[in-house]
């Protein structure tokens, strides 16, 4: 878990201007069969209410100076069942270019190699969309919406020498199938978070202090910590199944109990970056009790974060919320962006969630 000041990467976040791209995927398709089943429909969040965490302190044990005999007395709390992991990921849209069927587009850059790509991006999913339709335009293929918590274990983690059925989309025989093993299922993170994530593992102290102090950010800095990032980072350096994930230490939302008493408090986890930095700008600004706060962002991977709630843990993950990639001013919400989030899982508990909601995605 990695800490920086927040105004420090704000300011990085509104001077660089960070363009994004699809990975670049090459080879001839093939439909995988079935990944319809992991789709479904969505119930948006409500609108907006957090607060601060009342006291200082570290989730996950930053800061700690507690003697070793103290820590040994901290509540241990169980690890999250299969079932539970896959409920807390269900909100969560991932996006892959399919048929009209609804059947995933595997890609062999080779005879060896079987590849099928989930973007947490619905943008650069329709880029990848637009480079197979420019060398594959007789194919009906489009971007669909999937459930995160349905494909995590199912496809995501799933043993890679289960035998899958391939058909070419050239073929109308319903029983011309090549079956392999062996497809790679790569999740795909949005190229700004994952750049985002690069820079707070590589931005040094003094620069923070410098922007905070009121420096201007010139294109000469921006573009040295720009190569820094993507040079020195100790981790994120996969453009596939690394997936930052955000979070200020002090920041809860909460969700209306339903036995009526007293609302449950989450911690919140961004995906991405500038969502996280706007909504405690905006919060921040409004309220007098987070005037005078330093809050800490801090960082870590999905994957890894999955894997550290299979076990017993210092953490109640079942007090952690995972809160979906919102649009920025400068994204807009497209109307096809709108309707792709449509298909992705429903999500039957509200909560009081700062910022916009998953039906604007």
């Amino acid at each position: 878990m990695h800490k920086i000041m927040l105004q420090s990467c704000y300011i990085l976040i509104a001077s660089l201007a960070i363009s994004f791209s699809s990975v670049l995927v090459n080879g001839k398709p093939f439909f995988l069969y079935d990944t319809t089943s992991s789709r479904c429909n969505v119930s948006p969040f409500s609108k907006s209410m957090f607060g601060l965490k009342s006291r200082g302190g570290a989730l996950f044990g930053n800061g700690s100076n507690k003697k070793e005999e103290v820590r040994n007395e901290i509540e241990k709390y169980p690890p999250l069942e299969r079932e539970e992991i896959e409920e807390w990921l269900s909100h969560i849209p991932v996006y892959a270019v399919t048929d009209a069927n609804g059947s995933g587009v595997v890609l062999k850059p080779d005879n060896e190699t079987s590849v099928f790509y989930f973007f947490m991006s619905p943008q650069m999913a329709n880029a990848t969309l637009q480079q197979l339709k420019d060398t594959n335009g007789e194919l009906d293929l489009r971007v669909s919406a999937f459930s995160l918590g349905k494909i995590w274990f199912r496809i995501l983690k799933a043993d890679k020498q289960t035998e899958v059925k391939l058909k070419d989309p050239g073929s109308s025989a319903s029983d011309n199938f090549l079956t392999t093993k062996g497809v790679e299922y790569r999740l795909v993170p949005d190229t700004r978070d994952l750049l985002g994530a690069r820079m707070l593992l590589t931005m040094d102290p003094e620069d923070g202090e410098k922007l905070k102090a009121g420096d201007t950010m010139t294109p000469e800095m921006a573009n040295k910590a720009i190569q820094k990032a993507m040079t020195n980072s100790p981790k994120f350096n996969s453009t596939f199944n690394e997936i930052p994930v955000f979070m200020i230490q002090q920041m809860r939302m909460q969700k209306q109990n339903e036995e009526g008493n007293d609302p449950l408090t989450f911690v919140p986890m961004y995906f991405n970056l500038q969502n996280m930095v706007n909504i405690w700008q905006q919060f921040a600004s409004q309220s007098p009790e987070a005037k005078d706060v330093e809050p800490a962002i801090s960082l870590m991977d999905l994957f890894e974060l999955v894997e550290k709630m299979q076990d017993e843990s210092e953490i109640d993950f079942r007090h952690v919320v995972l809160v979906p990639t919102v649009p920025t001013e400068m994204e807009g919400s497209t109307s096809q962006s709108s309707a792709l989030a449509g298909q992705a899982t429903q999500n039957k508990e509200e909560f009081n969630v700062p910022g916009a909601t998953l039906g604007d995605v």
